[in-house]
């Protein structure tokens, strides 16, 4: 029977779903059938991967999914650095769902599918003379990702995106289509803010943006202790500050931001942005695989290389990014902002007590800090405080041995974030030690994981952490009473089912 959009779903055959679908199915043979993360950490092989180009056909493969009792996972250009993206059952990439619906200038929104990347949507605002209130690091990922996972920018009088959603529509897995906002299904939408693609499938999304602007950017090198003994001054003497934090040369290097109507002047640095500082810096981290004690000295020269006060006009997004540089493994937490100094100064503790051991850890830099304000999306780990989001990296390199890391710490209404990362050469690198006693020091401050990094928590623990976390499993109960839009990660972390956190793991390492 041929069918079209105004046929029933359920008046459709099997044999004509197939067909139907049969164009956006990806071939088994084909590379795309498999997906693999940014950071090359996690990788599935789903059990069909659907590229849909408009909604109907994403209501078709989640009626396929009914019919089967299969499970359906959306995913976009993979920038997780963890299996949340990851499934044993059907995989919708949102990718081809890009489309920018509308712009309008008088109130100030735009109107996106989910699979829009944040580089096309800056594009496309940039000829509106608008763009989006703050931006993270990165503007690679969707906007559905974005927003399904709380990502955050930086500055402690600024939310996590998220709060920017005007409102929603999503495909819910009885195959209804619910626009939500804070004024209808309120509920739904507060869930869905950072549903980490559970609620629903996300088909667009309502963004408040604002008039175009710059960013003045002003980067200089400070003592850890004059930082942590000055933070509030530190994270409040701008719109936007980021701290990055060189452990081992006991320097932060300090990013303040504010906006500007200057004429434009990108300035770059050595370290950061030359063709010759990205292979130096990987390069010496490769060889700091295999001979240990070289780790700290690259640190040490990489912020006597990247010491000069810079300062840079650019459009803000432009400002907002940089450069991840290499593949990597990543964990960041956020932490209640007043902790922020203390959290700091036992993880300085630790990593000289690291340093002192011939046998400890020898870490990468550098340790990112970032700001977020408070907001009441249902899980968002700024919920109801101001944070401080800390960050660390591992590089990846080849066989086992000692870890590198990276810190980053960030600050919003009362909390904190820490993040470590980096991988040379994209290969392997032993990370799970290294991030078990970071995650151990951030736990005891009342630490939340980023969702889309990985963690080791589990229900209990996550009650505990967000007061509305058993109203976010109510809604997910209510809407998807058959998990139709769970996968392992959720099925692990949220019910606690006995997903091993490794299960898709590219590469096994210690």
């Amino acid at each position: 029977m041929a069918a079209d959009q105004r046929t029933p779903l359920s008046d459709i055959s099997l044999r004509d779903l197939y067909r139907l679908l049969d164009p956006v199915t990806v071939p088994a043979a084909s590379p795309r059938a498999s997906f693999i993360n940014w950071g090359l950490s996690y990788e599935c092989t789903p059990l069909a991967v659907f590229e849909p180009e408009t909604e109907h056909e994403c209501e078709l493969v989640l009626e396929l999914a009914r019919r089967e009792g299969k499970t359906v996972r959306a995913a976009g250009v993979g920038h997780s650095p963890s299996d949340l993206a990851c499934t044993s059952g059907y995989m919708l990439r949102t990718e081809k769902l890009n489309k920018i619906i509308q712009v309008n200038t008088e109130k100030n929104y735009v109107l996106a599918q989910g699979g829009v990347t944040l580089n096309a949507l800056h594009a496309v605002l940039a000829t509106h003379n608008l763009a989006m209130i703050n931006v993270g690091s990165i503007s690679d990922q969707t906007l559905a990702g974005v927003v399904t996972t709380a990502t955050h920018g930086t500055g402690v009088r600024f939310k996590v995106i998220s709060t920017h959603v005007r409102s929603l529509t999503l495909l819910l897995a009885d195959g209804s289509r619910v626009r939500c906002s804070r004024e209808e299904h309120s509920d739904l939408f507060l869930a869905s803010l950072c549903g980490l693609g559970s609620t629903g499938l996300i088909l667009q999304i309502q963004l408040e943006v604002g008039p175009a602007f710059r960013l003045k950017e002003t980067q200089v090198s400070v003592p850890f202790h004059d930082v942590v003994q000055a933070l509030d001054a530190y994270a409040n003497a701008a719109e936007h500050v980021r701290l990055w934090w060189f452990p081992q040369a006991d320097v932060v290097r300090v990013s303040s931001a504010d906006r500007t109507n200057e004429p434009k002047n990108p300035v770059g640095t050595f370290l950061w942005h030359s063709f010759i500082g990205f292979h130096l810096i990987q390069f010496l981290f490769f060889l700091g695989r295999y001979i240990q004690g070289l780790n700290p000295w690259i640190c040490r020269l990489s912020a006597r290389l990247d010491r000069e006060k810079t300062t840079t006009v650019d459009d803000s997004w432009r400002v907002f990014n940089v450069d991840c540089k290499y593949p990597q493994f990543t964990t960041e937490w956020a932490i209640p902002y007043e902790k922020t100094s203390a959290c700091l100064l036992e993880l300085r503790n630790w990593l000289e007590e690291e340093h002192a051991d011939p046998q400890g850890l020898r870490p990468h830099f550098p340790i990112e800090i970032r700001f977020s304000d408070g907001d009441d999306i249902w899980l968002s780990p700024s919920n109801s405080q101001r944070t401080t989001w800390i960050g660390i990296i591992q590089y990846k390199y080849v066989n086992s041995g000692k870890p590198d890391l990276f810190v980053l710490v960030t600050h919003a209404d009362e909390l904190t974030r820490l993040v470590f990362f980096s991988r040379p050469y994209g290969l392997n690198v032993p990370y799970r030690k290294l991030f078990e006693r970071f995650e151990h020091i951030l736990a005891r401050h009342d630490g939340r994981p980023h969702w889309a990094k990985s963690h080791p928590l589990r229900s209990a623990d996550l009650r505990k952490l967000y007061p509305r976390f058993d109203n976010f499993i109510h809604v997910l109960q209510t809407v998807d009473p058959n998990g139709i839009f769970r996968n392992e990660y959720i099925e692990r972390h949220l019910f606690d089912k006995p997903y091993d956190e490794r299960v898709f793991k590219r590469i096994q390492s210690s």
